[in-house]
């Protein structure tokens, strides 16, 4: 399949960590001023984080190079959300050593010819099957914010291909850690445990879609959904499901856990589509993290060349 690269984000490798915290202090210095001239407060910036873990060894850019400044580390690590470490969107920074990821393993069965049980190693080293690259994709999350985010990681289709899904497989569900005696939101009954999604296969073996297991270079942090998450990033961000222990694939739709918890809320599908509003607020603009004004919501998040054959003929309705 031949995908190009989105108008929208020309290709270009991303801008230096450093370089983009500088030029945030300077903007945020800015809008520091502008709001006192205002008579309005805004909290101190705190200091820059450093990205800390293992290097990884991956390639630079990888197949979606971007232009499209990233946010800082402090922002994708600080801002978040991952109820397996609590409901506030500093709870997964403040409780991720609650997320115990040494040993891990990644089981993948069903609709397959070739089961397998993959350890954490196994994806990680230089010399495995499926080799690291670097994926700059927007997220787009329900709540109408929105971040760019400089994954490392590989396509989910290159895996699922070499493991031959069977004629009958339809559908790919995703399910992540259960420990409620460590993970403090699993303790509430906010949601039903374990989190599961799961993506049409077609969508599935898509090119854009992303087993990320790095971060600005690095191993992906605990409160990012170490140590292997999907991203899927047409999609709103619920259907990018975090810290993954098991993969199956099946025949029939299986259920999903926001889409279970709250179907008018939650699709299944949860395709970005600023024409097509939550119940409870517009989707047609959205806040990037770190910005002070509101942009429009592109359709598919901007990947509407790449992903929209796959729904054609469909209501759109039925997307979201």
């Amino acid at each position: 399949m031949l995908i190009g690269t989105p108008a929208e984000i020309p290709a270009r490798d991303i801008t230096p960590e450093g370089v983009y915290r500088q030029r945030r202090r300077f903007i945020g210095a800015g809008v520091a001023s502008l709001l006192a001239a205002l008579g309005l407060g805004l909290p101190s910036l705190a200091l820059a984080r450093t990205p800390t873990g293992r290097i990884l060894d991956y390639r630079k850019p990888g197949a979606f190079p971007s232009d499209e400044e990233s946010n800082s580390y402090d922002d994708i690590t600080g801002y978040s959300n991952f109820y397996e470490l609590g409901s506030g969107k500093s709870d997964p920074q403040a409780n991720a050593k609650a997320l115990q990821t040494d040993p891990w393993s990644l089981v993948i069965e069903g609709e397959v010819k070739r089961p397998v049980t993959l350890a954490l190693e196994d994806l990680l080293s230089p010399h495995a099957a499926h080799p690291l690259e670097e994926r700059i994709y927007r997220l787009r999350c329900v709540e109408a914010w929105s971040m760019v985010i400089p994954w490392v990681g590989f396509p989910l289709g290159r895996l699922l291909k070499r493991l031959e899904p069977t004629s009958r497989a339809r559908y790919v569900v995703f399910q992540s850690i259960l420990d409620p005696e460590r993970l403090p939101g699993q303790k509430s009954r906010l949601l039903p445990w374990p989190y599961q999604e799961a993506l049409r296969l077609d969508e599935a073996l898509h090119p854009l879609t992303l087993l990320a297991v790095g971060l600005y270079g690095r191993v992906l942090p605990n409160e990012n959904g170490a140590p292997i998450r999907l991203v899927v990033p047409w999609k709103y961000g619920f259907k990018s499901i975090k810290s993954i222990v098991r993969i199956r694939l099946v025949t029939e739709r299986p259920h999903t856990t926001w889409n279970r918890h709250a179907p008018q809320e939650y699709g299944f599908f949860a395709n970005v589509d600023p024409a097509v509003d939550h119940p409870r607020w517009s989707q047609s603009r959205e806040r990037r993290i770190g910005e002070f004004l509101k942009r429009p919501t592109l359709p598919y998040n901007g990947y509407e060349q790449q992903v929209a054959p796959l729904y054609r003929g469909m209501d759109p309705t039925a997307l979201r």
